[in-house]
């Protein structure tokens, strides 16, 4: 690990500020940008920590009913404290290992984007509200590929608000070595329709699988998606699994949700 200088801000003022030094890196529980450092893809000379600031930590029901929670918050914390949203509790208590999840937080996991990431679909198919220090951004609006969102420099999630569905499930086919998603799918049932997100399957990232959500609006049943096929092309392909075998999987996967929730 090379030298570099770390600050402690108390307050989101302070880490935009220090956010606006030259070669500032945001630093959240350290999990995918430790690693990063380590092996020289990058290398800020100041890491700003935001897991002591208290207004960005926590969980809470606002008047609306939606989850409201801090994007300082760490995965263990979501599994143990949104228990007003079962599925994203659950989502939380299955990332990564004990370590990782004590240690990463909601908001360094959205900012980063990973495209096999569990968060992302989660705020997908609830059509989450992502909140920062200087504006909302609509869950359809925020994610835009491959480790890409639509933060702008210095630019910090404060906060990430869920509308709580009526019922909702996420299925994860594990990579047993890293523990990331081959394929997750979340499924979240509201009064006006079904949203589906799909993570890790695609080589643009999290997306919409609109094709079931019509139907699962009409008949929110594993039934629903019997003729419907999901495309091979833009599919990831490695040494885990073919375009085709993730295609297939996210079919199976939405199946198990719809049966689920």
């Amino acid at each position: 690990m090379y030298a570099f200088n770390i600050e402690r801000p108390s307050t989101i003022a302070g880490a935009v500020d220090a956010l606006a030094k030259d070669e500032a890196q945001a630093l959240g529980g350290g999990q995918t940008l430790i690693p990063t450092l380590k092996q020289r893809l990058a290398s800020p000379d100041t890491l700003v920590s935001l897991t002591g600031i208290p207004e960005m930590q926590g969980i809470c029901t606002a008047d609306d009913g939606a989850l409201c929670i801090g994007g300082a918050t760490s995965h263990a914390a979501v599994a143990a404290g949104a228990s007003a949203y079962p599925a994203l509790a659950a989502l939380a208590g299955g990332v990564g290992d004990p370590a990782v999840r004590n240690r990463g937080t909601i908001g360094g996991s959205l900012a980063n984007n990973d495209p096999s990431a569990c968060y992302p679909s989660a705020v997908l198919a609830s059509d989450a509200t992502i909140v920062t220090n200087a504006r909302e951004i609509a869950a359809d609006d925020f994610f835009d590929g491959l480790f890409a969102t639509a933060l702008d420099e210095g630019e910090i999630i404060t906060e990430v608000r869920f509308p709580v569905p009526e019922a909702a499930n996420y299925q994860k086919f594990l990579q047993p070595a890293s523990r990331f998603a081959l394929v997750g799918v979340f499924v979240a049932k509201y009064a006006d329709g079904v949203r589906v997100a799909v993570t890790g399957a695609s080589e643009d990232g999290v997306f919409r699988w609109s094709d079931a959500e019509a139907a699962l609006s009409g008949n929110f049943s594993a039934s629903a998606l019997a003729e419907l096929s999901v495309p091979a092309d833009g599919m990831i392909a490695d040494l885990h699994g073919s375009a085709e075998y993730r295609a297939h999987l996210v079919k199976v996967m939405t199946g198990r949700a719809v049966s689920a929730a």
